[in-house]
C-alpha cells in the first residue's frame, strides 16, 4: 500500500484530483442552472458525448479546454502551484487537526434522564456501579 506522502508525489493523484474538481464544478453548475447534459453541451457548443466524457471522468483535458470550460461555467481558471514539500507538510498537519474528537464524553452526562411521551412522563436513573451506565426504569 502506498503512503499518502508518496501518493502526493504522483502525477496520477493530481490528474484524478483535477478531474474530480472539474466533475464537481460541472455537476454543481448543471444543478444550479436546472440543466441536463444535452443543454449544457448546447451552451458550450460541444457534443453531448463531450459533456458525458467529462461527467464520467473519461477525458484528458488540454489546458486550453480546461480554461474554456471553466470560463463557460462562470469560474475563474486560477491555478496555484505550491512547493511540493510544503504542501505535503501542510497536508500532514491538516490530517492531524482532523483527527477524531468525540462529540461528548459519557462521563459528563447527567445522572437523571427524563423522557416524556404524550401525556405521561417517565424517567430513568443512571446508576453509578461497576458498569456506570446501567439504566433502571423509575
Amino acid at each position: 500500500m502506498i503512503k499518502r506522502d508518496e501518493l502526493l508525489r504522483t502525477g496520477e493523484y493530481w490528474f484524478e484530483t483535477l478531474q474530480n474538481d472539474i466533475y464537481r464544478m460541472v455537476a454543481e453548475y448543471i444543478q444550479k442552472e436546472g440543466m441536463n447534459q444535452t443543454q449544457l453541451a448546447e451552451k458550450l457548443g460541444v457534443t453531448k458525448g463531450y459533456v458525458s466524457q467529462i461527467m464520467n471522468g473519461n477525458f484528458n483535458y488540454t489546458l486550453k479546454k480546461m480554461i474554456e470550460l471553466s470560463l463557460a461555467l462562470n469560474k475563474a481558471p486560477a491555478f496555484e502551484f505550491k512547493n511540493l514539500e510544503q504542501y505535503i507538510q501542510d497536508d500532514r498537519q491538516k490530517r492531524v487537526e482532523m483527527a477524531y474528537t468525540p462529540y461528548f464524553s459519557l462521563a459528563t452526562q447527567p445522572e437523571n434522564v427524563n423522557i416524556s411521551s404524550g401525556e405521561t412522563a417517565n424517567s430513568a436513573d443512571v446508576k453509578s456501579t461497576i458498569n456506570p451506565y446501567i439504566l433502571d426504569a423509575a
